[in-house]
């Protein structure tokens, strides 16, 4: 398949500038045989008892730095340590910087460019631990928005609470798993009367999720990796909720990634701590995940191929084409879907 297959126009003023308040009174689009309108809140009623609600509990560090080579700006997302005060980063107006350039964010704070990569990716020399670096992020850096948010003058003080979702725990991620952004405490104690169980595991997004896909093939892509963890307990409760006749309700793209990379030939969930850089589009089989609550997404972009291929190209764009004509909000504080598979998404499915 051709990246150019997942494009589709989207008006500008779909894409949300800020999230829904309250949370749960949201749009939600379900996407099964037909297409049907309804809200966030109407969640427990769509799911069953036995279900299991799987959610991401990574925190968003306030990963971007604004800085100066010499006299030009330059900005920084912070991506992931790298060890002895290195780290990975992505920058915007990269063009002329080069390896050995000095990148000053404040008066104690600089870092040298050790490397430059494509796509705006530099390896940064920091020369302090990793829990200093982390410490100044926290000091001056701000909420690392999708470059897509409208906001002039960048993120403000307001979007370090609301780039987060309720889960939020574990710090490490420099991009939110945005479907929990949905999500309040009315509706957590709802779905558990309703007998909706839920587990929690972490992946860590990085800033490639936000790259453009510049390959022509889909199979040309090759995905950033991430840090993820499913602990045993966690990964028995969920097999135990299948085998009982739950389904499994991933919470976003990054639990559906991560739930596939840890799930054996069967099906089944197995511990897993470590990097997952699976890549899933149209062609891929299911074998850990049932339903799929998820954002609308970019065109071309990776995950549109995986809610294609949970989904079906021709079902999700259509969806879409309902989603603009009816004005749901697109993106990371958009509207969500909830979505069925296509027969033959699934291990064990009849085409």
């Amino acid at each position: 398949m051709k990246v150019a297959d997942f494009d589709f126009d989207l008006p500008r003023d779909l894409i949300a500038a800020r999230p829904m308040e309250p949370r749960d009174a949201a749009r939600l689009l379900v996407i099964g045989d037909g297409l049907t309108d309804a809200r966030v809140t109407d969640l427990p009623g769509l799911l069953r008892p036995g279900d299991i609600v799987v959610v991401n509990d990574t925190k968003v560090i306030p990963a971007r730095l604004v800085g100066r080579r010499g006299e030009a700006r330059v900005e920084i997302t912070v991506h992931k340590p790298l060890g002895a005060g290195r780290w990975h980063a992505f920058a915007r107006g990269a063009r002329r910087l080069k390896a050995g350039d000095v990148i000053v964010f404040a008066p104690d704070i600089a870092a040298s460019v050790e490397r430059k990569g494509e796509e705006g990716e530099v390896t940064l020399d920091f020369a302090l631990r990793e829990e200093e670096v982390l410490a100044a992020l926290e000091r001056l850096g701000a909420a690392p928005l999708p470059p897509y948010i409208p906001r002039e003058g960048g993120p403000d003080l307001r979007d370090l609470t609301d780039y987060q979702t309720i889960f939020a725990a574990r710090s490490g991620a420099v991009a939110a798993p945005t479907a929990g952004f949905h999500f309040t405490d009315a509706l957590l104690h709802a779905l558990a009367a309703r007998g909706i169980a839920r587990a929690t595991l972490t992946l860590h997004v990085g800033a490639g999720t936000f790259l453009p896909v510049k390959v022509e093939k889909v199979a040309q892509h090759r995905m950033h990796s991430e840090w993820g963890q499913i602990e045993d307990a966690t990964a028995g409760f969920i097999n135990e909720a299948r085998a009982s006749g739950g389904r499994v309700v991933a919470v976003g793209t990054t639990v559906a990634r991560l739930l596939e990379t840890a799930a054996d030939a069967r099906g089944r969930i197995e511990a897993f701590e470590g990097e997952t850089d699976i890549f899933i589009a149209p062609g891929y089989t299911f074998r850990a995940v049932d339903l799929l609550l998820t954002n609308f997404h970019l065109p071309k972009s990776t995950l549109f191929m995986l809610v294609s291929a949970f989904a079906g190209l021709d079902k999700m764009k259509a969806a879409y084409a309902h989603a603009i004509e009816a004005r749901y909000r697109f993106y990371s504080y958009g509207d969500a879907c909830l979505i069925h598979p296509a027969p033959g998404a699934r291990l064990g499915d009849t085409p």
